[in-house]
């Protein structure tokens, strides 16, 4: 059994992974991204106005999931849009790597 004393490394690594994993987990199910919460900002998106206090802190609240709503063809025209831009950079809410 030439490997025999690999093993209760990989069992370590394996169970270091596992907590890894459950703690973004955990840290992900916290965090809710829900679309509907920046209907605060629909006027801005479509008009170009100033964005409201309740936008910029919804905006905040949603940074998050701007990557995951990128993804989605129905969100990714209005989040690409000059007026999306103008609101995040109104809003101090800086672009995320995705």
């Amino acid at each position: 059994m030439k490997f025999s004393g690999s093993k209760p490394v990989l069992l370590i690594f394996a169970i270091l992974l596992l907590l890894i994993v459950a703690q973004e987990n955990r840290v992900v199910a916290g965090q809710t991204c829900d679309p509907m919460q920046l209907t605060p900002c629909e006027e801005a998106i479509l008009k170009g106005c100033k964005p409201s206090d309740t936008c910029c802190t919804r905006l905040n609240q949603q940074q998050h999931c701007v990557c995951q709503y990128m993804k989605n063809p129905n969100f990714k025209s209005f989040l690409d849009s000059p007026n999306a831009k103008k609101i995040a950079t109104d809003c101090r809410c800086p672009k995320p790597k995705c």
